[in-house]
């Protein structure tokens, strides 16, 4: 059973879907990023990034426990435990990585900003609206064009629409609408329809609060506070 420290921001549901997909047995372990609790020792013990998702695995290399964290990390030592999600042949499996870290290095955090800018800043600044807005829409191009005519990010359905997907299904709030990329719509609509990713996105769902939700302890906790 593999512990999963985690919370409903899409570098958590990216772990979500991908357990799910594998079926590989899972326990959920909540980490209230609006509480603090990414910054309790325990979790630092697991993630010394203090960040979601993390997770414990007590049947790992060579039958030894592993501590894993970073959300891409733990896509890949995932597929590779149960085999599956990343293609065998060499081409196919560079293409898979490159699309995983296109995500991790350029997607996600544009994204993100995105996300801080338009919904989170206490004022709002309107060079870093537009800023982040526009390379947000270059990254749906991007997107776009590559699934123009093609039902995955790779050869096959992977790790890399896995890790896609949760920042797409946000495009509301990077100012966007996915409609608006027909190749990319498409392929949204494809992953929305799989039950796995339904299961996935479905976790701790119910805890997730819209950002007019949040306190200022909240947002102490999401953006102030300074880890120990």
């Amino acid at each position: 059973m593999i512990d999963l420290y985690t919370w409903p921001t899409p570098n958590g549901q990216k772990v979500h879907i991908a357990l799910e997909e594998l079926g590989l047995p899972y326990r959920v372990i909540p980490v209230d990023i609006t509480a603090g609790a990414q910054f309790e020792q325990a979790f630092l013990q697991v993630s010394p990034n203090n960040k979601i998702p993390a997770i414990e695995d007590p049947d790992g290399p060579d039958g030894e426990p592993l501590r894993l964290f970073e959300s891409g990390a733990i896509l890949l030592y995932l597929a590779e435990k149960a085999g599956a999600l990343i293609p065998a042949a060499p081409r196919a499996r560079w293409e898979t990585l490159q699309w995983l870290m296109f995500q991790m290095g350029s997607l996600g955090p544009m994204l993100g900003q995105a996300h801080h800018f338009r919904q989170y800043a206490p004022e709002r600044i309107d060079y870093a609206v537009q800023r982040y807005t526009r390379e947000a829409q270059r990254l749906y191009r991007v997107l776009d064009r590559h699934l123009a005519g093609r039902d995955w990010m790779s050869a096959e359905y992977s790790v890399a629409d896995i890790a896609i997907y949760p920042w797409v299904c946000s495009h509301a709030s990077q100012g966007l609408a996915v409609a608006d990329y027909p190749a990319l719509s498409a392929w949204k609509a494809r992953l929305d329809g799989r039950l796995a990713v339904q299961r996935g996105m479905a976790v701790l769902q119910d805890r997730r609060r819209a950002p007019e939700e949040l306190d200022d302890e909240a947002r102490y906790h999401l953006f102030k506070r300074d880890a120990p």
